[in-house]
């Protein structure tokens, strides 16, 4: 069966959606309530997030629970309330889509302000962990759960004059390869989404930042995405929502795209899927391309 298909797919499921307010978390969460899902958005600016809560009640039924909550995912504190607020809300935590984050400063890694470096780990990788940290022992207690990761294409290829996001995604795709090994025997999900590229604040940043700093050949091709419309948000937002149901139970530890990947069938091939490095990052030998040295 084609769990993306069946509008009904997240009845009765929780969620907690990260970076919320706006772009492609704001579609992820448009997509949980027409999926039947309770949700609880945050980001960190009050004024937009309640806009993006008002947005979702629309369209939501009288027993969908929509609630929003300013949090900062790269403090714990933040984070814990958070999670705590969603619980007394909701009662339990069914989903985490980790989906805050920053592009972080742009420029050579040995000219770039190094605060700005760290933030953007502690935002993208730290507080993607800790998001994960707060919510998995209440799935466990639970028997159940699904977390979602974005992720993005620093995860698999370099990025120069990104260095801090790149190094961010790419360490965050292994860490949810990782959790999904711990947390496998309590039923619990965990897969990273590269969503492709998208026209969203993100790439209007790049399009704001002098093309030398950047690189004119990354500036280059994200003036053309602008013209091109991207790939649009709705194939990300329906693989989130894809794997947050149970359509994709059993499906853990992989990196799916969004725009290359059948991931709508994946459910036919959970057994070729199982305890293989499909849609895993992995190291390339010479016998990969042919040598044999």
């Amino acid at each position: 069966m084609n769990g993306v298909s069946n509008g009904n797919v997240l009845q009765g499921r929780t969620a907690i959606i990260t970076g919320a307010s706006q772009g492609l978390g704001l579609a992820i969460a448009m997509q949980y309530v027409a999926a039947g899902a309770s949700v609880i958005i945050c980001a960190r600016d009050e004024g937009m997030l309640s806009e993006a809560a008002d947005v979702l009640k629309r369209s939501a039924s009288n027993d969908q629970v929509i609630s929003h909550i300013v949090a900062d995912v790269a403090e714990s504190e933040s984070v814990d309330a958070l999670v705590d607020f969603a619980i007394d809300k909701m009662g339990r935590i069914d989903i985490l889509v980790n989906n805050a984050g920053i592009y972080g400063p742009k420029g050579p890694t040995d000219s770039v302000d190094w605060a700005q470096w760290v933030q953007a780990i502690n935002v993208n990788l730290l507080g993607s962990v800790l998001m994960c940290r707060a919510v998995i022992t209440n799935m466990k207690r639970q028997g159940y759960g699904k977390i979602v990761q974005l992720s993005g294409g620093g995860a698999t290829n370099p990025l120069a004059n990104l260095s801090s996001y790149a190094v961010s995604k790419a360490g965050i795709v292994r860490f949810i390869e990782t959790l999904a090994i711990e947390a496998a025997e309590y039923a619990i999900d965990a897969n990273a989404i590269a969503p492709g590229a998208l026209n969203t604040r993100m790439l209007d940043e790049i399009l704001e930042s002098d093309p030398e700093t950047v690189g004119k050949e990354f500036y280059e091709r994200a003036l053309q995405q602008k013209v091109s419309g991207g790939a649009g948000l709705e194939k990300a937002a329906r693989l989130a929502v894809f794997l947050g149901s149970a359509g994709s139970d059993g499906i853990t530890g992989k990196l799916i795209s969004a725009i290359w990947d059948p991931w709508d069938e994946l459910d036919r091939y959970k057994a070729d899927l199982e305890d293989s490095d499909i849609y895993t990052l992995r190291r390339i030998v010479p016998s990969d391309r042919g040598f044999d040295w």
